[in-house]
């Protein structure tokens, strides 16, 4: 059997990993132990309100339930029609999700890898409206859908989020990072710029990609101001806008607040545990922080 080689940089991580952890190690540990307790006692406490019957509030935070029960879940669906307002919320936030990830991606091409007068003065108008906080622009918009006659509609809660200027921001960042040898070596070949997005770019960007889908995803899931502004029908609401109602018919009836609260945390908990790897390695390709 021929020996194994052992280089420097091997023998010293082997020598690392031999060495006892020092207290140093050990508080590191403890420390990053605590803090992750700290951010899930919340969400913990949240869950087990939601089972806790009639989520008594008065002993303070409990991490025990006697009797756990799912009545305020029972009373939440009899309250409000939540499928309708879940499905809702889901059907606008994966299309808002498509949506952005198809024109920022487009964009965010026509940025990086074209040359036409006025580029870097129309990407900066783009960033600029960065500054802008929805909340100056919820009048001008609620006025142009009511011209459109739009409000009360689904694509009056879609129109404002079709294009993100971090989307666009975002995406042309990863696509500078894509050799541009692979465009040249395609054009020699004979391919135009739209084969060159959809078999070059796009499959190289992909963890850019993961990670616009889930911001965007999150955006529209949490949106409130703006679904409040344009939507006035029970069957068109949102989670957010169905949980501030519930709010108000059971302000004392803690558990089936935090029922709905469970309901909205839930999948968008999910979203981010399965994108999580693809949102590190999109931020790291990008250089964002």
């Amino acid at each position: 059997m021929p020996e194994t080689l052992t280089t420097p940089a091997t023998a010293a991580r082997a020598a690392v990993r031999r060495r006892p952890a020092g207290w140093r190690t050990w508080a590191l540990y403890l420390g990053v132990t605590l803090g992750a307790a700290a951010m899930l006692f919340p969400f913990a406490w949240t869950v087990i309100t939601s089972i806790t019957p009639r989520g008594s509030l008065a002993g303070g935070p409990s991490l025990v339930v006697e009797d756990p029960t799912l009545d305020a879940y029972r009373t939440l669906l009899d309250a409000l029609p939540m499928l309708r307002i879940v499905a809702n919320s889901f059907g606008v936030a994966v299309a808002t999700t498509l949506l952005q990830l198809v024109t920022g991606s487009m964009a965010a091409y026509a940025f990086a890898r074209m040359t036409f007068r006025g580029k870097d003065v129309v990407f900066g108008l783009y960033l600029a409206t960065l500054m802008i906080p929805l909340q100056v622009l919820v009048v001008p918009l609620f006025i142009e859908m009511t011209r459109l006659n739009l409000n009360d509609t689904y694509f009056s809660l879609l129109a404002p989020s079709i294009a993100s200027a971090f989307g666009i921001f975002l995406l042309k960042q990863a696509i500078e990072g894509v050799p541009r040898e692979l465009d040249e070596a395609a054009t020699i070949d004979g391919a135009g710029h739209l084969r060159i997005f959809a078999t070059i770019i796009v499959p190289l960007i992909r963890p850019a990609l993961a990670t616009l889908a889930v911001f965007a995803f999150m955006s529209s899931w949490n949106s409130f101001l703006w679904p409040l502004v344009v939507i006035r029908s029970p069957e068109l609401m949102t989670l957010p806008l169905g949980l501030a109602t519930l709010k108000g018919q059971f302000t004392t009836e803690w558990d089936v607040v935090m029922a709905g609260s469970v309901v909205s945390i839930v999948p968008i908990a999910l979203v981010y545990l399965l994108a999580q790897r693809h949102i590190i390695a999109g931020l790291a390709h990008t250089g964002l922080k």
